[in-house]
Formats: C-alpha cells, structure tokens, sequence
C-alpha cells in the first residue's frame, strides 16, 4: 500500500464510513430520546397496554441500535487511526495532504 493513490484513496473511504457512522449514531440517539419520551407520554396518560409495550420495545431496539452502531463506529475509527499513522510514517504522504487532514478531521468529530 505504499501508492499514493491507493492510502489516498483508502483515506477517503475510510473518512466517509466514520463520518457516516458518527451521523447514525447520533441520530439513533436522538430518536431513542423521542421514543422514551413518548414512552413516558402513554405511561402518564394511562393508555391502553399494547401501545405502552410496542413503545417499550421500540425503545428497546432503538438503543441496541445505538450500542451496534457506537461499536461499529469504534472500530471505525481505530482503523482510520491506523492507517493515518501508517500513511504519515509509512508511505509519505505530506502533512498537509487534503485526504489525510479530512480524515484526521473525521476523527477528531467522531469523538464528540
């Protein structure tokens, strides 16, 4: 892998599926929190027991997503930090290479 091109390209790749990753797993939260606040709306206004179980297991889905998707993102993330380490010692690839500054920008907001 010491083409240029090739680390080049594998960074952009790389990059994508971390910032894609980041985006599905706030937006798993995000939906967790709708759902359990309406979970909390039928338990308060007493409704019938199916709509409080379906919403229960809605909630319960959601945040096996949200543990799915972190984990997935994580290894994501280690991957990138591999080869960005590697594309800096190992191939060349200039500091100030756009693909490897979007990539390190691309770790550096997946840990937010």
């Amino acid at each position: 892998m010491s083409d240029t091109a090739a680390v080049q390209r594998q960074l952009r790749i790389k990059s994508g599926m971390v910032q894609r990753l980041a985006k599905e797993t706030k937006l798993y939260h995000k939906e967790t929190v709708l759902l359990a606040v309406k979970k909390a709306k039928f338990i308060e206004d007493e409704a019938e027991e199916w709509d409080i179980k379906n919403a229960t297991k809605l909630v319960e889905e959601s945040e096996k997503m949200v543990i799915d998707t972190k984990s997935r993102l994580d290894k994501a993330v280690e991957d990138l930090k591999a080869l960005i380490k590697s594309a800096k010692e190992e191939s060349g690839l200039p500091a100030e290479d756009a693909e490897l500054l979007k990539a390190e920008k691309a770790v550096e907001e997946a840990a937010l």
